[in-house]
């Protein structure tokens, strides 16, 4: 396909991380096996946080809801980047385009939303005990969460209005596994764009401010952990609340630093590695943390592994005769 083709064509290649079709296929691979490790993860949590009467607390119903984020933004452009590298065409519309735009800004802020609701959370049930349940009552959780998904929607409609009026004149080679910002306003050949960096960087202040209230928020729970007489539970509160911590730092550092930072016009293996970074590790990594390194959570993950096991058993009854 010549370069004024590729101009003209209604929709975009996606070339990935290499135009060698092994490598192609090795990558599409990985990424397959990362997103059904992900996503399985997720569902088992979204599965077990909705079904068991142990797991109904407010922790529980945000975890619940941070796992649909992250298998939904998961769902947004892995399987494609992998059906496009398998195929070896790359090729993907201009409405599969602009969807993935909308669905991945909706859902990352979403995420950025849902993790600064739970360390709120997770600093009142440390240091304000007491007044726990008055602040965290279930109607508050409610209005939490559905304020989260509404300023999501209105996130992905703000993000994605500006790109539709943005006229493409370059060659539409978009050096990504996705439909990513930064790579479509290289793209561009007018000033129309310069509206689509005032909202990146309106949006990147807001989930920096989200983030501040992030690590003031964790700043005062290990504040008050270190006053814990209780060894165990220090370990306990630090075990899930450091990699927590790191996780929401990685999301949002790289995510910033790939929306801020120029992109150039050869892609280099950072810039690869900082999309991997924002869009495919947080949401695998997540349930990793919070099921892993929480008693509760494994302690009904395997009761409903015996309860299926016993279940088996009566049903098919080995023959004794």
């Amino acid at each position: 396909m010549t370069v004024k083709n590729i101009t003209t064509m209604s929709g975009f290649l996606l070339m990935g991380f290499s135009d060698n079709r092994e490598l192609q296929i090795l990558h599409a691979l990985l990424f397959l096996v990362t997103y059904l490790f992900g996503s399985a993860g997720n569902f088992i949590i979204i599965t077990i946080t909705t079904l068991d009467p142990q797991l109904q607390s407010p922790m529980y119903y945000f975890l619940k809801h941070l796992s649909i984020l992250d298998l939904s933004s998961l769902s947004v452009t892995v399987p494609q980047y992998v059906d496009s590298s398998l195929a070896g065409s790359g090729y993907i519309s201009y409405g599969q385009c602009m969807l993935q735009i909308f669905f991945f800004a909706a859902f990352a802020w979403g995420e950025v939303a849902i993790l600064t609701v739970m360390s709120y959370d997770r600093y009142v049930a440390i240091c304000l005990p007491l007044h726990y349940e008055v602040i965290m009552s279930p109607r508050k959780c409610k209005w939490a969460v559905t304020s989260v998904w509404l300023s999501s929607v209105i996130t992905g409609t703000l993000y994605i209005a500006p790109i539709f009026s943005i006229r493409f004149c370059r060659a539409k080679i978009i050096h990504q596994l996705f439909c990513d910002v930064p790579q479509l306003l290289k793209l561009s050949c007018s000033n129309d764009h310069l509206v689509v960096i005032g909202m990146v960087g309106f949006m990147t202040a807001v989930a920096f401010a989200c983030f501040v209230g992030i690590v003031i928020s964790y700043v005062h729970i290990f504040s008050t952990v270190l006053r814990m007489p209780s060894a165990e539970s220090r370990s306990k509160v630090f075990s899930t609340c450091l990699p927590h911590l790191f996780v929401v730092s990685l999301f949002i550092s790289t995510g910033s630093c790939a929306y801020l930072n120029p992109t150039s016009d050869s892609p280099t293996a950072l810039e690869f590695l900082f999309s991997i970074f924002y869009t495919v590790l947080p949401p695998t990594l997540n349930p990793v943390i919070y099921s892993l390194r929480n008693e509760t959570i494994k302690s009904v993950v395997r009761k409903l592994l015996l309860s299926s096991k016993f279940t088996v058993r009566i049903i098919c009854p080995v023959a004794t005769d």
